[in-house]
């Protein structure tokens, strides 16, 4: 188990439970947490043992945005603390941006991840949210678009995540108000997967089967899926090809076919 004042990480079968740890403050984000959130994001990546990854936040809440002291050291004109997430570093993947990493981490990470909503999800914690593969949330938890309220624009890939599950006049909807709005109209939206009254059990329950496949399948299924729509026909065509042709007759395909074979071809 990786543990820090802000992100904890356990890994058991497969599954690598990410934590947000920092309840008294409602998992706010602060310069603190946004590097934990990022180099935690980073080390599983990097993990061979992690198949299906849960993203989710200890306490009342799943990330409750920016820290208000941030909030107010703008207010003071100050531009370091939160405004230091927004200066250029080392790349990951498209993302050069600190605040920005903290949601494209994920997409990085090979294996499914995904993130349990609970409590809120306000500004940078829903954006963090919308970095994962799926999303399950309580059909109570609050959630909200809320830079507008704060006089900023949604700055943690949230502008061009949103519009792709939801549709452009529901993103600028949301973003141009800054409304609060449930879990269960997220799920209506779009804006979640579906809504649990546990969704942690109810992540972990699907990570668990997720990680039960061929890690090397589920990765390129990510992989493929990821593609859709930023590529040509043609370039996603291939990109198919390439992976199938890579996992057919590999070891890890043959186990997966014997063990199929073995209990009569069923599915479990």
């Amino acid at each position: 188990m990786t543990s820090t004042d802000r992100v904890s990480i356990e890994v058991a079968d497969g599954v690598a439970q990410v934590r947000l740890t920092r309840p008294d403050k409602m998992n706010a984000l602060d310069p603190a947490m946004f590097n934990a959130i990022v180099e935690a994001g980073l080390e599983v990546r990097d993990r061979d043992d992690v198949r299906a990854v849960v993203l989710s936040g200890e306490g009342r809440a799943f990330c409750a945005g920016l820290d208000f002291g941030q909030f107010q050291a703008m207010a003071d004109g100050s531009r370091t603390g939160a405004t230091d997430v927004t200066l250029p570093v080392e790349p990951i993947g498209a993302a050069e941006a600190r605040g920005q990493q903290a949601v494209h981490v994920w997409s990085q990470v090979q294996a499914p991840v995904i993130a349990a909503v609970h409590g809120v999800a306000f500004g940078g914690g829903l954006q963090v949210a919308l970095g994962a593969d799926i999303r399950i949330a309580h059909p109570e938890t609050k959630m909200s678009v809320m830079e507008v309220q704060w006089g900023l624009v949604p700055d943690m890939c949230g502008t061009q995540l949103l519009p792709e599950l939801i549709g452009r006049d529901r993103a600028k909807e949301l973003a141009l108000t800054g409304r609060v709005f449930t879990g269960a109209e997220a799920a209506e939206l779009g804006v979640v997967t579906r809504t649990a009254e546990d969704p942690i059990a109810e992540a972990t329950a699907l990570a668990t089967q997720i990680a039960d496949h061929s890690g090397s399948s589920t990765r390129a299924i990510k992989r493929l899926i990821d593609l859709a729509g930023h590529v040509s026909l043609a370039e996603g065509f291939r990109a198919e090809q390439k992976e199938i042709r890579a996992l057919i007759g590999s070891d890890e395909q043959k186990a997966v076919v014997a063990r199929r074979m073995s209990s009569g071809g069923k599915a479990r």
